[in-house]
């Protein structure tokens, strides 16, 4: 089996999972940190002819991470390709099964099962949160509805205050972010890479949790240590 991924969480996934199978990653997959597979270039501007030339059985993608006309590319070439849809929690249970199946893998991985279960008993949260979370700034980007960072979010009980607006990612003013009646700031060290000096003093008001943007947006093994390393950095945020 011959697997190339566009996907860094799935990634990491089918890497722990299958040893072996993946011949062609994106630049941004960086872990397992001593991957030995072809750098096809970026989830958003891949090398198609580089991906059509390693002759994968299968290309695994994400709706949201990959372009579709990328992804048409690979298929008018003839090549299988696997689109994941990951919107909340359980959906990331549902598409890692379909994933690692696809992939050759046989039973279901103890990492999987781990993961699962850390989220099954997971503490109910003392009290909820309502906060932004920016994922880019120039311009100021926040987690709008339906995304999987933001039900990550919610199971641990911080609500997104711009969960019910008309985009997943919509861009807002730094002055209308600061007036949306949040009470924390959620951080992540990527896509943006925000840190305790760039970032926080943008809401010298509200605390900030900065906080490990593969624990918060990857659907992987790191889902197994996410809720308890996640459920700290929220309970500690800096003022």
């Amino acid at each position: 089996m011959r697997v190339v991924s566009l996907v860094p969480s799935l990634t990491e996934a089918v890497a722990v999972s299958a040893p072996g199978v993946l011949v062609g990653v994106t630049d941004w997959c960086s872990h397992p940190a001593d991957l030995d597979a072809v750098r096809i270039g970026g989830t958003k501007n891949p090398d198609v002819d580089a991906v059509v030339k390693l002759a994968p059985d299968l290309v695994v993608a994400n709706e949201e991470e990959n372009r579709e006309p990328d992804l048409a590319a690979l298929r008018d070439a003839g090549i299988e390709v696997l689109v994941t849809e990951v919107r909340d929690v359980p959906g990331a249970f549902r598409e890692l099964d379909r994933v690692l199946g696809a992939c050759g893998v046989r039973g279901r991985p103890r990492w999987l099962d781990a993961a699962e279960a850390a989220w099954a008993e997971r503490p109910v949260p003392a009290r909820r949160r309502t906060a932004i979370v920016p994922v880019w700034r120039r311009p100021w980007t926040v987690l709008g509805r339906d995304t999987f960072a933001g039900d990550v979010l919610a199971r641990l009980g911080v609500d997104n205050a711009y969960a019910h607006h008309e985009d997943r990612y919509p861009r807002v003013p730094l002055a209308e972010l600061t007036a949306a009646g949040a009470d924390l700031v959620v951080l992540p060290d990527e896509p943006y890479r925000f840190t305790a000096d760039d970032g926080p003093e943008a809401f010298p008001r509200l605390p900030c949790a900065l906080v490990d943007g593969r624990l918060l947006t990857w659907y992987g093994p790191s889902l197994a240590e996410a809720p308890a390393r996640l459920g700290e950095a929220l309970r500690s945020p800096r003022r």
